[in-house]
């Protein structure tokens, strides 16, 4: 009797344990909001929320004529992210599978292992490999001025997101149960079908949910943009251009701008707009997502 009280009794420590933890989570990023939204609000009050988002010029620090355009620091950091994610996703996904489906045992624990050691490496690492590696490449490739460009800090950014893809992707695909590839083995099916029509739409919540992650990890990334992409606050025509997406000109210019300055405002309104973008697609990531399993309970 004792033993079954203090069981009860461990328990509940345990969830409030939980309960407390998750209230410092939901306070935590409550505060973050806050302080956000208050550095940002004397550029908000001054230019203009929609201005500044419009704005395609940014020159924080013209003394005559400073000018606060988000355009092309917004645009960047998207098109970045979306050129890194065409090459991570099939990667990523691919691995996965391989993984997961095809791969013997002992292949299966070696690649893990290699995932889970890229996945570790800093991202300042990744950094220095692409300046002494892949710019000197672009640039010769494609007789480019410099390689500093968005497709060099595509392809890195793609190298750092894969793992994740990866690791999540086949977390999914080994929780389909079993018995829906054995149903589909007893109707003829061969390997690539049961992987095609029934592993992955079976698991598409989950796959969803990786490449979500894997684009916050790209979105949110400083050191491999900051060195790599170019940082010229300027619309990229093409992807041998170079650019400055927001996280790299947060980390440049945080550091000169003057506290309480329109231009330390600026930076945190940036930060802001960033946050919502990671948030707002984390919402819609996980519509689609439940969307799309609704659409296949149905047609079951």
């Amino acid at each position: 009797m004792n033993n079954e009280k203090n069981k009860i009794l461990k328990e509940k420590i345990i969830e409030k344990i939980i309960f407390i933890f998750s209230l410092f989570s939901i306070f935590s990023l409550f505060l973050i909001i806050m302080i956000l939204f208050r550095e940002s609000l004397p550029s908000i009050k001054e230019i203009g929320l929609i201005e500044m988002i419009k704005g395609r010029e940014w020159y924080p620090t013209d003394l005559e004529n400073p000018s606060f355009g988000f355009f092309p620091l917004i645009y960047s950091s998207i098109y970045i992210t979306i050129l890194s994610l065409i090459f991570s996703i099939p990667l990523g996904l691919s691995l996965a599978i391989y993984i997961s489906e095809i791969a013997s045992e002992k292949i299966k624990s070696i690649l893990k292992i290699i995932v889970e050691l890229i996945s570790m490496i800093p991202s300042v690492v990744f950094g220095f490999v692409g300046v002494s590696i892949l710019v000197p490449f672009i640039q010769k490739t494609f007789n480019l001025p410099l390689g500093y460009c968005v497709l060099t800090a595509s392809i890195v950014l793609a190298l750092m997101a894969t793992p994740i893809i990866a690791t999540l992707c086949e977390d999914s695909l080994r929780m389909v149960p079993l018995s829906l590839r054995e149903a589909s083995t007893a109707l003829g099916a061969n390997k690539y079908q049961t992987i095609t029509k029934i592993i992955l739409p079976a698991a598409s919540s989950g796959l969803f949910t990786a490449i979500i992650l894997g684009a916050g990890r790209i979105i949110g990334e400083t050191m491999v943009v900051l060195m790599l992409s170019g940082g010229s606050a300027m619309i990229p025509e093409s992807v041998f251009d170079p650019a400055r997406p927001i996280t790299s000109a947060i980390a440049s210019e945080m550091g000169e701008a003057v506290t309480g300055s329109i231009h330390y405002s600026a930076l945190f309104a940036m930060g802001m707009i960033l946050f919502i973008i990671s948030i707002a697609t984390s919402i819609i990531a996980e519509f689609l997502s439940k969307r799309y399993s609704l659409k296949l309970g149905k047609g079951r």
